[in-house]
C-alpha cells in the first residue's frame, strides 16, 4: 500500500480535490487514513449484499474507485449468476480497478465502465452502492439520482448509501469535525495536510445531515430507510424497495 503524500508538501496554488492519478496511487492509504471505520462499512457490504442479492440480476457500485465495496460483495454472493457493475468517472480509477478485479473475478463476473453515475443506465438491479459517493454531487442533484436508483432496482432490492454527514446541532458539529481532525493527526497527517486536504474538498464535498438523507431517501420513493453504522462523522445507511 503506497503511502499517502498527495498533500505534504506546500502547495502555492490549491485546486478542487480530484481523483486524479496521484490520488489514485494512494487511494487505498489515503481513504483508510481519513475515514473512520471504512474497513468496518466495506466489511460489512458483502454481509448485506449476500442477504439481498437476487438470481439474474446485477449490482451496482457507482463511484466504485478501485473496487473494494465489489470485491467485498463478491466474496459474499452466493449466486453465480449475479453480474457487477463499477462505474466511476475517473480514467485513473477504473483502469485500476479493472487490473484489480481481473486478478479475483472471473472475466464475464463483472464489468468496469468510465461514465458519469447520472449517465449510465441502471437495470434489474438488486444491489446498488453508493459509497462516499453522492456527496461528490451537486445538493441540487442529489434527489434525482436516488429516484434513477430506486427505478433501477428490483423490487426488494436495497440501496447501500455511506456518506459523511453534517450536523444542524452547532456545538455537536464542532464535536465531532474536532474528533474527526484527532482521527486524522492519530492516522499520522500532518497539520499542512489536513488544512491542504480539507481547502481542497471545501467546494467538492458538501455533506447533507442525516436527516436530508432519511428525507431524500423516502422522497426517492425507499419505503424502509435504516441507518446501520456510524463512525464519528460518516455513516450508513440502508434503504429498501418494497
Amino acid at each position: 500500500m503506497q503511502r499517502d503524500t498527495v498533500y505534504a508538501l506546500p502547495q502555492t496554488q490549491l485546486v478542487d480535490f480530484a481523483f486524479n492519478e496521484s490520488v489514485a496511487d494512494v487511494f487505498p492509504d489515503m481513504i483508510r487514513r481519513s475515514v473512520p471505520g471504512y474497513e468496518t462499512v466495506i466489511s460489512l457490504l458483502g454481509v448485506i449484499t449476500r442477504r439481498y442479492a437476487q438470481p439474474q440480476s446485477r449490482i451496482y457500485d457507482l463511484g466504485c474507485s478501485l473496487g473494494a465495496a465489489t470485491l467485498s460483495m463478491a466474496s459474499q454472493v452466493r449466486d453465480t449468476d449475479v453480474h457487477f457493475v463499477c462505474v466511476d468517472n475517473s480514467a485513473a480509477m477504473t483502469s485500476r480497478c479493472g487490473q484489480i478485479l481481473q486478478r479475483h473475478l472471473r472475466p464475464a463476473q463483472f464489468e468496469v465502465v468510465c461514465d458519469d453515475i447520472q449517465a449510465i443506465a441502471l437495470e434489474q438491479a438488486s444491489v446498488i452502492v453508493l459509497n462516499f459517493t453522492l456527496q461528490f454531487l451537486k445538493p441540487v442533484e442529489r434527489l434525482a439520482m436516488l429516484q434513477r436508483v430506486y427505478t433501477g432496482l428490483r423490487p426488494g432490492g436495497v440501496l447501500v448509501l455511506s456518506e459523511k454527514l453534517a450536523f444542524a446541532d452547532t456545538e455537536e458539529q464542532t464535536l465531532l469535525t474536532d474528533l474527526h481532525l484527532e482521527f486524522k493527526r492519530a492516522n499520522g497527517y500532518s497539520e499542512l495536510e489536513i488544512s491542504q486536504k480539507r481547502s481542497a474538498l471545501e467546494h467538492v464535498l458538501i455533506p447533507d445531515t442525516l436527516e436530508q438523507h432519511i428525507e431524500r431517501l423516502h422522497a426517492a420513493g425507499f419505503e424502509q430507510v435504516v441507518q446501520w453504522f456510524q463512525g464519528l462523522n460518516f455513516a450508513a445507511l440502508l434503504a429498501v424497495k418494497a
